[in-house]
């Protein structure tokens, strides 16, 4: 009897024993693990930390290349007179090919489709054909710019049908239509209203047409790109 009391103390002994080793290995197994991730967090960390200063450093030496390209090109554009004088040559090229915004006086047209006709014939309706005889009768009076629906209209402009609507260099536009013009404002007035001009023939037909006289006309720049495919200089 003794002998079994003393054999079930060493049992439970030695079990509290080895539940207290498989702990403690257990404590220790997480704690190099925490440990282990800790490193490595921290090394991600000092990458990139380390990165970062590189990018800093490179952004603000770019920076620094920009602002002094851009202060030796005002400093050669100050000291070099015929660098101003090409600058004021590429202003006018960019002007006189419809790049650049312009002002000046002139006159606005507005024409629109007839919507109070009953009939609702071709004739109500302004076509592309209509604001392509306009544009040209207009270029006949030395308008110097001219838009419409804020498309500049240039060398290259195309102006077609496209369903119910007009394209004018390739973007879509509608009734009404707002023409722009840039030149001797009464000149262009009194031509563009004279009996047996085209706006009064659209008018004849129940086109609704008005013109106004302004001093201060904004003409928008071509926001396209001008390519030529076939002309060249010769040498």
């Amino acid at each position: 009897m003794q002998k079994s009391k003393v054999a079930i103390s060493l049992g439970i002994m030695c079990f509290i024993l080895v539940f207290g080793i498989v702990l403690q290995i257990n404590t220790i197994k997480e704690a190099v693990s925490t440990v282990g991730q800790s490193g490595r967090e921290n090394n991600l960390k000092d990458g990139v930390l380390e990165w970062k200063e590189k990018y800093d450093k490179t952004y603000e030496s770019l920076q620094n290349a920009e602002k002094q390209l851009e202060d030796e090109r005002k400093i050669s554009i100050s000291t070099d007179s015929s660098s101003v004088e090409k600058q004021e040559e590429l202003k006018e090229l960019n002007t006189y090919l419809g790049l650049t915004d312009v002002v000046g006086e002139g006159v606005i047209i507005t024409v629109k489709d007839n919507t109070n006709s009953v009939l609702g014939t071709a004739a109500d309706i302004v076509h592309d054909g209509d604001l392509r005889a306009l544009v040209n009768e207009i270029k006949n009076h030395n308008a110097e710019a001219i838009s419409i629906n804020g498309q500049r209209i240039v060398q290259t402009t195309s102006i077609t049908c496209a369903g119910a609507l007009t394209q004018i260099n390739n973007e879509p536009v509608g009734s009404p239509f707002i023409i722009k013009v840039i030149g001797d404002k009464n000149t262009l007035y009194n031509n563009l209203l004279r009996p047996g001009s085209y706006l009064n023939r659209l008018e004849e037909v129940g086109i609704y047409v008005d013109i106004e006289r302004s001093d201060d006309i904004t003409v928008e720049k071509y926001k396209g790109v001008l390519t030529d495919k076939y002309i060249k200089n010769v040498e």
